[in-house]
């Protein structure tokens, strides 16, 4: 029998009606876990909701023999969020894991962003998982257990062309992930993010100029790829991190075309000079080699952790 079981474990997944979060919520229940499919059942773009999305998936699980509640509350307000959770209660009697994976997508050029589009992907995005998971790490700082993922995007951590407002909602995940990383470890609570790239409803959203360098990008290579553009190809690293055979917590991982990695914020060793007379522009611009060189670097585990590395080597005579 696989390692990586979820009996007797209550699994939310915020926008499991199609793509990814489909994936994730049949992979979780074959392995025996409890799932709450959440779903609004819009389009990718936040227009109009629907309970099919929700309910053919939670079917698809019961035909299969798995267990699973459909939800249709929005996560973008705390009493979403609340309604998921309690839903997950009703049904299930706990919760054990959160897959922040709800999302939408409006693309256009920062200077053409309009105000609503910048809510919308602040509320989804960013307060979406805020309202989720808050009502669910009370239960899981209770109960001594829980594993909570941010699905967070490698257009926020590294950009892509017309999709400020996104990226900067999937950016925060990250830091929202940060902080809960530290709270949560010493309750047994483990939280990560993942920047995950497949095919999807979202993803053929992309300006056609875009699409059209990509394909280029790959050109001959194309066939190399095989089906690794498919959701599938993420799903076994998400199982995976909201699993209890994860131990893994404050961590940033990618998925992408069958390659599974960790992604990481590091910080150079850089230029250190004398401490007791501020320096000058013209004494940065003189180190800025150094300041910007990547050949020695560190990853802080915290704010208080750069504060202990620079420390150290000021004892060790820097």
């Amino acid at each position: 029998m696989s390692q990586v079981r979820f009996d007797g474990r209550t699994v939310i997944i915020t926008g499991a009606g199609g793509g990814l979060g489909r994936t994730y919520a049949l992979d979780i229940a074959a392995r025996g876990g409890n799932v709450v499919v959440n779903d609004l059942g819009g389009t990718f773009d936040g227009k109009g909701s629907s309970s099919s999305m929700a309910d053919k998936v939670v079917e698809e699980i019961r035909q299969a023999g798995g267990k699973a509640v459909a939800s249709y509350d929005s996560v973008a307000t705390a009493a979403g969020g609340e309604a998921i959770v309690q839903k997950a209660l009703a049904a299930f009697g706990r919760v054990d894991a959160v897959i922040n994976n709800a999302g939408t997508l409006r693309n256009a050029p920062v200077d053409q962003i309009p105000d609503s589009t910048l809510d919308m992907m602040i509320d989804v995005h960013l307060k979406g998982a805020f309202y989720v998971t808050r009502p669910a790490y009370k239960l899981m700082k209770a109960q001594k257990y829980g594993r909570i993922l941010f699905a967070s995007s490698a257009a926020g951590m590294l950009g892509n062309d017309e999709q400020a407002a996104y990226g900067a909602a999937k950016a925060g995940l990250v830091g929202l992930m940060n902080v809960l990383s530290q709270e949560g470890r010493e309750h047994n609570v483990f939280c990560n993010a993942l920047l995950p790239t497949a095919a999807s409803r979202m993803g053929e959203a992309m300006p056609a100029w875009q699409m059209e360098k990509i394909g280029a990008l790959f050109g001959a290579a194309y066939e190399k790829l095989g089906n690794s553009g498919n959701p599938e190809f993420v799903t076994p690293l998400v199982t995976y991190l909201v699993s209890e055979a994860c131990t893994s917590t404050h961590a940033l991982y990618s998925a992408t075309m069958g390659r599974y990695a960790r992604a990481f914020i590091g910080m150079s060793y850089g230029w250190m000079g004398p401490r007791y007379k501020p320096f000058s522009a013209d004494d940065i611009a003189a180190h800025f080699g150094q300041v910007s060189s990547t050949d020695r670097y560190f990853i802080p585990e915290s704010l208080v952790d750069e504060f202990v590395h620079l420390i150290g080597r000021m004892n060790q005579g820097e």
